[in-house]
């Protein structure tokens, strides 16, 4: 029986969807291609008609995760709102939280195709909280690049600790917050 192209369509947004939830709650290696079409609703014979590998569904899902961080902080009111958001235990404690913080470490460990597409993710954000700093202002890209610095290593931190020690999570996350909203007023 043939499928619809809409149905195609369908299919592989499904797999994306479910690829990048389950990527960033557990890594790109601690994930099958089988669990992925599974909790998509499909079968995994399938799979191989959308993607080439799962390389290519990993590049991809880095596409699709940094473009909606990318509109996380474009919907944001101002930049102190987003740094609000971000460092915030409910951010912390998502089953897949911002793309860096998931699948930082596993990028470092794979091949090129899904570098490339988490480096330009990654470039793609910084332009993103770039935007909302002065145009004339010379120092904005350093800015912006520190910025997503202390937002993602601060809740790299947060979310390690924050079975163990909740006290000194949340400590982390004010710090956070404290640090990058200090970035942003001093140079606005």
């Amino acid at each position: 029986m043939r499928v619809s192209k809409q149905k195609v369509g369908e299919h592989r947004d499904a797999i994306l969807v479910a690829a990048s939830r389950l990527f960033r709650a557990r890594g790109f290696d601690k994930v099958g291609v089988a669990e992925v079409t599974q909790a998509a609703g499909l079968t995994h014979g399938g799979f191989y008609g959308h993607f080439a590998s799962k390389e290519a569904l990993a590049a991809e899902v880095c596409d699709l995760s940094f473009g909606n961080a990318v509109r996380r902080v474009q919907a944001s009111a101002s930049l102190e709102d987003y740094i609000d958001y971000y460092a915030s235990t409910e951010h912390r404690d998502r089953e897949g939280p911002c793309p860096m913080v998931a699948l930082g470490t596993d990028v470092s460990r794979l091949s090129g195709p899904v570098r490339a597409h988490f480096s330009a993710g990654v470039a793609r954000y910084v332009a993103a909280l770039r935007a909302f700093m002065p145009e004339d202002d010379k120092l904005a890209e350093g800015r912006a690049s520190a910025l997503v610095s202390i937002l993602v290593g601060g809740l790299s931190l947060a979310r390690a600790l924050a079975a163990s020690d909740p006290a000194l999570s949340e400590s982390i996350l004010d710090g956070v917050r404290a640090q990058a909203k200090g970035l942003v007023k001093t140079h606005a």
